[in-house]
């Protein structure tokens, strides 16, 4: 009996670790996937670095109280499902955004961004934004822009000069 209790507390001690350490975590339902969607899912979510596991409501509740997150419990009901990414923020929220718009069996329920639960909107927003190489780009883009039009007015100014002196 104590192994099995044992067991069950390393459980709730790893999700309770994986809470902690992940920059967002979503939380889905997916009843009414077949094997083939789920494994299209995994594949796309562990290609962005992302853990896809299923744990016990039971043990997920005990883990959220763990690390003070019990506004998670409402949406730990029926068949659950974890995303875990701790590295990227916005990629669970939009792998999980997009899979949901094509598979309308599976629903968001909630989740956990930044260490505060977040509702279905906020992660909804999230899943708009652009993920980080994205981001970089329009930052990138927005720092080159000047120079790019100081180029560009300079360039212009001695082609007037060359047109002037001919």
């Amino acid at each position: 009996m104590s192994k099995i209790i044992e067991s069950k507390k390393q459980i709730v001690t790893e999700i309770a670790d994986k809470f902690r350490e992940s920059k967002s975590t979503i939380v889905v339902d997916y009843r009414g996937l077949d094997v083939a969607e789920v494994t299209e899912l995994r594949n796309q979510l562990r290609e962005a670095g992302v853990e896809f596991k299923v744990y016990k409501n039971t043990m997920t509740r005990r883990a959220t109280e763990s690390v003070e997150l019990t506004d998670l419990h409402e949406t730990l009901v029926g068949p659950t499902a974890i995303a875990f990414s701790p590295e990227d923020v916005v990629a669970p929220a939009k792998i999980l955004n997009n899979f949901a718009k094509d598979h309308e069996a599976l629903e968001i329920k909630g989740g956990v961004i930044e260490g505060k639960v977040a509702s279905l909107e906020q992660i909804k927003e999230l899943a708009s934004l652009p993920n980080y190489e994205g981001l970089l780009s329009m930052l990138l883009s927005v720092l080159q822009a000047p120079v790019r039009n100081f180029a560009y007015a300079t360039k212009a100014v001695a082609e007037q000069k060359e047109e002037q002196g001919a």
